[in-house]
């Protein structure tokens, strides 16, 4: 069914739809963890040094998170990343 819906595994659509699904993931999990802690957007702008309205989009899942951003981010949060990269 996912393929009827956005396209095969490894075509320009299915990659798009797995980006936009992982912004919206990453976008809750630093949502729920901020609101866990009692940071309103503005705070947390403020510690990472960056506008409110970029915490909403992130949030939202509306924007491309970067890896730098996403690090401060989740120390501001005290989110411990772990990356993991496998060569295919």
């Amino acid at each position: 069914m996912l393929t009827r819906e956005v396209g095969k595994v490894g075509s320009p659509e299915r990659d798009e739809f797995n980006a936009k699904a992982l912004a919206w993931y990453y976008g809750e999990v630093l949502r729920d963890r901020r609101k866990a802690l009692g940071i309103t957007q503005k705070e947390l702008a403020e510690r990472v040094g960056c506008d409110r309205s970029y915490i909403s989009r992130l949030e939202k899942g509306e924007t491309d998170l970067q890896l730098s951003s996403f690090i401060r981010i989740a120390a501001a949060l005290g989110i411990m990343l772990r990356l993991d990269v496998n060569l295919i």
